[in-house]
């Protein structure tokens, strides 16, 4: 577990907040240097989610001893700048890789508005987490649903530092082999649909939770409440109870 937490961060604050911004601190409420967490609330209007399958061709080689070790992030545009929505695995040392399919939800993706604007990066892994940019491009869901109903979309890949060099047309082609939407079934869906559940408590008392005498365990009862556990089986409990055939 990290050992810090937000402070009183309450879920109709977040609900009521366009955006919620709070300091970190750690379990014994103290300042966790001057970090703050920025949080943003969304209806979930929409349950479908899009399977992708990714390639890419003839990327820019990054790595001075090898190839580039390259990655894909998927982002979704909102009102307070880009929202990262998926990454992909990183496929070592191919400038042509091909990465496992993936599903991003729609709401994740571009909240449901086929229309709106999604950007994709394609990075160079690097250990120190410093990881070098290859190139980006911009598009819609529906231009790439339109795209791959015949074939897989293709989108050069731009480094806009590159844009001036003479000669610079891309650094590679982001390939989107499959894209289709298809719908995830709800809790209520299942319920609805006939499915039986029993419900079924177990917890996994780690030592790495330390002495639950010690205010600073996730074990430790304190007599004025709940402890995290505690508080986690009766939130998720009066609920599924009820649906425990």
């Amino acid at each position: 577990m990290y050992p810090w937490t937000v402070e009183g961060c309450l879920f109709d604050q977040i609900v009521s907040s366009s955006k919620l911004t709070k300091p970190l601190v750690r379990r014994d409420r103290t300042p966790a240097g001057s970090g703050t967490i920025t949080i943003c609330a969304e209806e979930q209007t929409d349950n479908r989610v899009v399977a992708f399958e990714a390639a890419a061709r003839k990327l820019d080689k990054k790595d001075f001893f090898g190839k580039s070790d390259p990655f894909l992030e998927f982002y979704k545009q909102t009102e307070t700048g880009w929202q990262l929505a998926h990454r992909t695995e990183v496929i070592k040392n191919n400038l042509n890789p091909t990465w496992k399919p993936f599903r991003i939800s729609m709401q994740s993706l571009c909240g449901g508005d086929v229309e709106k604007l999604i950007k994709v990066d394609c990075y160079d892994y690097n250990n120190s987490g410093s990881h070098d940019f290859i190139g980006s491009f911009q598009t819609t869901l529906s231009q790439i649903q339109q795209a791959t109903q015949s074939y897989a979309a293709e989108f050069e890949c731009i480094n806009s530092k590159k844009g001036k060099k003479k000669g610079y047309k891309n650094s590679g082609v982001i390939i989107i082999k499959q894209c289709k939407t298809v719908k995830e079934y709800t809790f209520l869906d299942y319920i609805m649909g006939g499915c039986q559940i029993n419900f079924t408590i177990a917890i996994d008392f780690t030592g790495s939770n330390g002495d639950p005498k010690s205010p600073r365990s996730l074990h430790y009862i304190n007599p004025q409440g709940y402890n995290e556990y505690l508080a986690a089986i009766w939130a998720v409990g009066n609920v599924i109870q009820d649906y425990d055939s």
